[in-house]
């Protein structure tokens, strides 16, 4: 049985260590990290899954962006420990943070993924919405939490500067 929380400020240096193990090196040279340079993650949408032993299995964080003014959301990183992988850890940490953030009142949550893997939650291609390079388009994907969300959004993806969306 894992125990589903949301990241404590005590969390933080195991979870990074956690991205570090699942993701290349150099992961924070990324674009999406520029994103989140100065800005703080989400409140109530860090999540962090834990084994019966209390060990770290698997992570998640969203952090506030700006889409031609509109708010939004930017999913990632997502990361389950290399021994759990496979076994829908992932997934549960998608969904339970999708619906909290709509419980929260966000309307849209974008991400940079594979389409394959984040279409079976319902995220799509996002053709109008433009990551900082290097990003391949191809793999900016969008997701509504309240309908006609996305609809008519288009521009560059910018660093958070507001406290409302």
């Amino acid at each position: 049985m894992f125990r589903l929380d949301e990241e404590k400020s005590s969390d933080w240096w195991e979870v990074e260590a956690l991205y570090d193990l699942c993701f290349a090196p150099g992961r924070e040279a990324l674009s999406s990290y520029r994103l989140r340079d100065g800005v703080d993650p989400v409140e109530g949408l860090s999540l962090t899954l834990r084994d019966p032993d209390g060990i770290l299995a698997g992570a998640i964080r969203h952090w506030p962006v700006r889409i031609g003014g509109l708010a939004a959301l930017l999913l990632g990183p997502v990361a389950v420990h290399p021994t759990h992988q496979g076994e829908g850890l992932g997934a549960l940490l998608i969904q339970e943070s999708l619906e909290r953030a709509a419980a929260l009142g966000w309307k849209r949550v974008m991400l940079v993924g594979d389409r394959p893997y984040y279409a079976r939650f319902g995220f799509e291609l996002l053709p109008g919405v433009v990551m900082p390079p290097p990003t391949n388009p191809d793999r900016v994907l969008g997701i509504e939490l309240v309908d006609g969300a996305w609809s008519g959004v288009t521009g560059a993806v910018e660093r958070w500067t507001g406290t409302d969306h």
